[in-house]
């Protein structure tokens, strides 16, 4: 899991074992690609209010990011003490971000020109979100990122989402992609656990949405710091 500090690192020579170009690459959304808890946080905190309910810090969003609405709405609820019906609150929730998904969420410095070199070699990109797919759509176009994914495979395109390997797996055939020419990256275990159960090569951004925990103790093969470390 060692960092890669230093652009000679990065060298053929002197790169990561995971460290070299491959055909197809799969990308998790939030914490990875963007930077997103500002509008969750925001969109969160207008369900908790119009149910009567305290606010949470965005903070606390950021650990609760990554399984999707339903569990972030119940991890609010359960970090606040209280017992409601969570469907009212996500429905307010997802009404809320649709019209706000994109106010202060921007991508990570580095993502664009990233994906683009990455299209440029004639690389095939894809994401596998646990966000829903009316929300990573909105998401992609709002910050112009859709046309460089060939395939979005959301937490509702298959009956189990990450950290089942069935959205990766999903992912895989609509790309053709092969196993060993596929490297996955993520910021939680939830992507590490997805990634591996379907047995491909896994990387994770370091400062992303882990839910608290030091990424470089997970099960992946290296820890990233910025995206063009992926060059």
């Amino acid at each position: 899991h060692d960092r890669i500090n230093e652009t000679g690192s990065r060298r053929n020579s002197m790169r990561e074992p995971w460290g070299r170009p491959y055909q197809f690459y799969l990308f998790d959304l939030d914490g990875t690609l963007v930077d997103t808890a500002p509008d969750i946080s925001a969109s969160l905190n207008f369900a908790l209010e119009q149910d009567g309910l305290d606010c949470v810090s965005e903070t606390l969003t950021r650990h609760w990011v990554g399984h999707g609405s339903k569990v972030l709405i119940s991890e609010a609820l359960a970090h606040l003490k209280v017992t409601r019906d969570p469907e009212p609150l996500l429905k307010n929730f997802i009404d809320y971000y649709q019209n706000n998904i994109a106010v202060n969420s921007a991508p990570y410095p580095g993502v664009t020109d990233t994906l683009k070199t990455l299209v440029d070699r004639g690389a095939k990109l894809g994401v596998v979100t646990n966000k829903l797919t009316t929300l990573t759509m909105l998401l992609l176009e709002n910050l112009q990122l859709d046309h460089y994914f060939q395939t979005v495979v959301c937490g509702d395109s298959t009956k189990n989402p990450k950290p089942s390997s069935e959205p990766v797996f999903l992912a895989m055939e609509k790309l053709d992609a092969s196993t060993p020419e596929t490297l996955f990256v993520g910021d939680s275990i939830t992507d590490v656990e997805a990634a591996r159960n379907a047995g491909l090569v896994v990387v994770c951004m370091r400062d992303g949405y882990n839910h608290g925990v030091d990424v470089s103790t997970l099960n992946c093969h290296g820890v990233i710091d910025s995206f063009d470390q992926l060059l």
